[in-house]
């Protein structure tokens, strides 16, 4: 039988919203986790807003457990609408809460997306160019050395 956890985060594996690439962000951030081999790609696109710079969309691109993908799910809906001081913020417990309170050996999943998160928007709260993330950051298939040449099919059995 499955924990209400479990089910949430099956329901977010199942359904999970702000998946691939983003045409035109304004940010991208990358992070890894060596003790998982996880890895975690976030895209971020700003709108003014009653004359403040917010998240206007945030997608991501995972290669990592079941956890991470529904956390980044869920981390991408709830930043929208928030400045990026206000996004940098969220701590992982944060980002990861609409799923519940993750069990220890899972943090790192929130850790993973949190760090992509601030990688992304460190630049941003710095007053960085924009455009140094811009479209010119390689894939997570380039950064794993899959080729154009070569295709990776993921899939995830339910």
């Amino acid at each position: 039988m499955e924990t209400p956890l479990e089910q949430r985060i099956q329901q977010a594996i199942a359904n999970p919203k702000n998946v691939g690439e983003l045409a035109g962000a304004d940010a991208v951030g990358t992070v890894g986790s060596p003790d998982c081999g996880d890895m975690l790609r976030m895209w971020i696109k700003f709108k003014d807003e009653n004359g403040r710079r917010v998240i206007d969309r945030a997608t991501f691109q995972s290669f990592g457990c079941e956890t991470a993908i529904a956390v980044a799910s869920v981390a991408t809906e709830l930043i929208a609408g928030k400045t990026a001081e206000e996004a940098l913020n969220l701590s992982g417990a944060e980002l990861s809460a609409p799923l519940g309170a993750l069990p220890p050996m899972k943090i790192h999943c929130a850790q993973l997306v949190e760090g992509a998160l601030k990688s992304a928007l460190a630049p941003e709260q710095a007053n960085a160019p924009a455009e140094a993330g811009k479209g010119n950051a390689p894939t997570l298939f380039e950064q794993l050395g899959v080729g154009v040449e070569k295709h990776v099919k993921v899939v995830i059995n339910k």
